[in-house]
């Protein structure tokens, strides 16, 4: 017998593209959801356009399908619509019938001009669960701007606490390596929905969801945040150190770079004791972390200078023996091979339209009763449109002849 779906009760339609939003839906579509993809004809989701890299075909070849939108559109059905045109905007009326959620993130005010903004669809839906996702919000001096990632990491303070120290070589401001703020604004836009289909599901009431990926970064912030609001101090870049706790940073070896993550007492004594030095480990200046965090310009070399004199596998053995946290630096490769992630079975192989198969990383959330489903590809552009207006809006094969013929599809 088939799993049941956590929500296999609820339909998205998802008007948004890009990753925040995409990655909001595809969790939702992970969790069972039907999550219907509302595309531009023609072009889709600006993301089907983000490469190299593209899936490749049996034989190799690079198929139309970007790496980057296939990261954030698994499980969901595309359906091509013109919401610029009066027919279209009736499509988009009806589907909203038949759905729990709509997704959007368009610019403030945009989806207003074609009646697809909150106000219009809950006087036909009352229940209706409406979130928008912009880059500023839907108030305050700033909501009209558009908002990009990169932006925003720089604007809401994660690029000041990003990258190595000033004073050191190749010191500077830093970007994350993913788009980190679009991440965690499609995560806590995924908890907002759900909450609001919980609180729906007990009232009857429906509610408009505001997500702002400038309040995401600032709220994210989470103990460097916090540090400036009780200390009214900015904190600054340590790179790969901690600001609160040492030693927690990477150290270089023989043969490359490992990290070492001592959360107590307990654990520097142990690191120090298993690299010959245990003449540190209860020495006054250095006995506890408030000493360690005060004196860290002159403990870190002691440390960096104890660590080169073994290889990198050494040290993670040696470590793991007597219970400090620690660990290598991977590149992707590596993570793709390690047995930890083979075992948990997190990349995995789904039939896909064009490239016969694809690879795809399984959703993190393991659930006994209610499994995720992850086995369905991102879908090509317009490959449901036909099924769901036939099947939801009950159009016959004339009907949707034409609006395709008049471009609306």
């Amino acid at each position: 017998m088939t799993a049941p779906k956590a929500l296999g009760h609820i339909r998205v339609l998802d008007l948004s593209r890009v990753l925040a939003g995409p990655w909001c839906s595809q969790n939702l579509a992970d969790l069972g959801a039907d999550v219907i993809k509302i595309e531009r004809p023609g072009n889709g989701d600006d993301t089907r356009a983000w490469g190299p890299p593209y899936a490749r075909d049996a034989e190799g070849k690079d198929t139309t399908e970007a790496a980057y939108y296939l990261s954030a559109n698994r499980g969901k059905r595309s359906v091509t619509v013109d919401i610029a045109s009066a027919e279209g905007q009736q499509l988009i009326r009806e589907l909203v019938a038949h759905s729990d959620v709509v997704l959007e993130n368009y610019k403030v005010g945009q989806l207003k001009r074609y009646g697809l903004d909150y106000e219009s669809l809950k006087a036909l839906k009352p229940d209706l669960v409406y979130c928008s996702v912009t880059g500023f919000g839907q108030d305050g001096p700033y909501a009209h701007r558009a908002g990009y990632d990169f932006l925003i990491q720089g604007m809401g303070g994660l690029m000041s606490v990003t990258g190595e120290r000033d004073d050191l070589p190749g010191g500077g401001p830093q970007k994350a390596g993913v788009a980190l703020t679009d991440l965690m604004t499609g995560m806590y836009a995924t908890i907002a929905i759900l909450a609001a289909l919980t609180h729906r599901d007990r009232s009857g009431e429906g509610q408009y969801i505001d997500m702002a990926l400038l309040d995401v970064q600032v709220a994210m912030l989470a103990n460097a945040g916090s540090n400036y609001l009780n200390s009214g101090k900015a904190p600054k870049r340590w790179g790969n150190a901690h600001p609160n706790i040492v030693p927690y940073q990477t150290f270089q070896c023989t043969d490359g770079y490992i990290i070492v993550a001592t959360g107590n007492d307990g654990q520097y004594q142990k690191f120090v004791e298993a690299g010959g030095r245990a003449d540190l480990a209860f020495h006054e200046r250095y006995a506890t972390n408030p000493l360690r965090v005060k004196n860290r310009d002159e403990l870190v070399p002691l440390l960096a200078e104890m660590v080169l004199q073994q290889s990198r596998d050494f040290w993670i053995s040696r470590l793991e023996e007597v219970g400090v946290p620690c660990g290598p630096i991977n590149d992707l490769d590596d993570v793709y091979k390690n047995p930890q992630v083979e075992a948990r079975g997190i990349v995995m192989e789904v039939p896909h339209p064009t490239a016969g198969t694809t690879r795809l990383v399984r959703s993190p959330m393991r659930m006994s009763a209610t499994p995720t489903d992850n086995a369905v590809a991102p879908p090509l552009l317009g490959q449901h449109t036909d099924a769901v207006l036939h099947d939801l809006l009950g159009r016959s094969d004339a009907d949707i002849a034409a609006l395709r013929a008049k471009g609306v599809l």
